[in-house]
């Protein structure tokens, strides 16, 4: 038996990179998936397709965390589904980089109202729905430890998961629901690469600094949530778990 086995998942922003490493793993742990996405249905119906094709289960939910009734809906489907709800991943996540004087109204609104509103927003629409032994796993940054030059409002939204971590951590304890953010360094994934990261000088520069030699794999992060969300991490909540090959 699986160490997931009978439990239900919700991984938000599931439909690539992290978020699909993540919705992967924790079905091949025996967990059934929610596999949440704001866009690319292509995307989650494939990761959908490779769960159930391995034996797992598995649904696709659209939603955008940041809006109210799309938050609940993504919960209700869970809840309508399977019945129940274990762990919920809040893994949505949006990221732009620029010096101070490009910042606008703007990219600080989306970027706050994804990262931080909208695991606000599913978390509150989860909660109800879980029981002792329960595990929320937000996902932030290293950014929020390294501070690095040209990231003032993203590493903003990442300390902001950070401090929420701490306070629902305490919030949620007597009910025996864990609270814990799992902060990855530089990933290999589509958006790195879309981005132009990958091959850039900004990468050679962090694998210079990174203890291990190399950048991160969604695999890498995935494993982690997978402790996370099982009984192995039972003594852990309003942790912060960096996972950035010893950057910091």
């Amino acid at each position: 038996m699986t160490k997931l086995s009978g439990q239900v998942a919700i991984v938000t922003g599931a439909s690539k990179g992290i978020g699909a490493a993540i919705a992967k793993s924790l079905a091949a742990a025996g967990a059934a998936v929610v596999v949440n996405y704001a866009s690319s249905k292509t995307g989650a119906d494939q990761i959908v397709a490779s769960i159930t094709q391995a034996g797992g289960k598995a649904i696709a939910v659209k939603g955008d965390v940041s809006k109210p009734s799309e938050a609940r809906g993504i919960i209700d489907a869970a809840i309508k589904t399977y019945g129940r709800l274990d762990i919920l991943v809040n893994n949505s996540g949006v990221y732009e980089f620029g010096a101070l004087e490009t910042v606008t109204e703007e990219n600080f609104h989306r970027m706050f109202n994804i990262n931080v509103l909208g695991l606000l927003l599913v978390t509150q629409a989860a909660s109800p729905h879980l029981k002792a032994g329960a595990s929320i796993i937000n996902i932030g940054s290293v950014v929020s430890r390294i501070t690095p030059p040209g990231s003032a409002v993203y590493t903003a939204t990442k300390g902001a998961v950070d401090a929420i971590t701490g306070v629902l951590a305490r919030e949620l304890g007597p009910r025996q629901i864990r609270v814990n953010t799992l902060n990855p360094g530089m990933v290999e994934t589509e958006g790195t690469h879309s981005a132009g990261f990958i091959g850039s000088d900004f990468q050679k520069g962090t694998v210079a600094q990174t203890p291990l030699g190399r950048l991160g794999q969604p695999d890498d992060i995935a494993s982690i949530a997978v402790f996370l969300a099982s009984d192995d991490s039972r003594w852990l909540t309003g942790e912060q778990l960096l996972a950035g090959g010893g950057v910091r």
